[in-house]
């Protein structure tokens, strides 16, 4: 595992490890080991959150920590509620199943709730120039790096009318009073 990008993304993330040890709605199941001795290295981490608004599902955080909430099976439509209205970030978000129809129903409610959207696959596959990738809400503009969105986002699209010859009259020619 590489070490995080420097010492304030490591301060970030140990602090968020550390209230998660310390939290009564929060268990760190694995790893949480944090060393900047040299380099600033987080052991990837996986926590278990008792409810669905622990600040580490709702917060974006850049690291190998991984938040799980373990919904009931009958509170599915209000778990996808949640994962709607949560948090202001929305960079990406998978969903795994089987049921054809609950990968439809899932996919269709969560909508907005991320721009990368992985089905059945890994969340960490975009590639630019093999897939798209960009992020909605706080995480971004949904720009897409690396197809002809993004580079739509760094113009400025126009239309422009030249007349050569000026009007004699201000109507439209097929808007004329006498024509019906």
């Amino acid at each position: 595992m590489n070490a995080v990008i420097d010492e304030v993304a490591f301060d970030k993330l140990s602090g968020y490890i550390e209230r998660a040890k310390e939290d009564a709605d929060a268990e760190v199941l694995f790893g949480g080991k944090c060393d900047k001795s040299v380099g600033y290295f987080i052991e990837p981490t996986v926590i278990l959150a008792a409810k669905p608004d622990y600040t580490t599902m709702v917060d974006e955080l850049f690291g190998p920590v991984l938040t799980v909430y373990v919904y009931e099976d009958e509170k599915m439509d209000e778990t996808m509620d949640i994962l709607n209205t949560t948090s202001a970030y929305g960079l990406t978000g998978a969903i795994f199943s089987q049921d054809r129809y609950s990968l439809e129903r899932m996919t269709k409610k969560l909508e907005n709730a991320a721009g990368n959207f992985y089905i059945n696959d890994k969340p960490t596959g975009a590639v630019v120039g093999q897939q798209p990738f960009g992020g909605s809400r706080g995480s971004g503009t949904n720009d897409k790096a690396g197809s002809i969105f993004n580079f739509l986002r760094w113009t400025s699209i126009r239309t422009i009318k030249e007349t050569f010859v000026s009007a004699k009259d201000y109507t439209y020619p097929n808007f004329l009073p006498d024509q019906e």
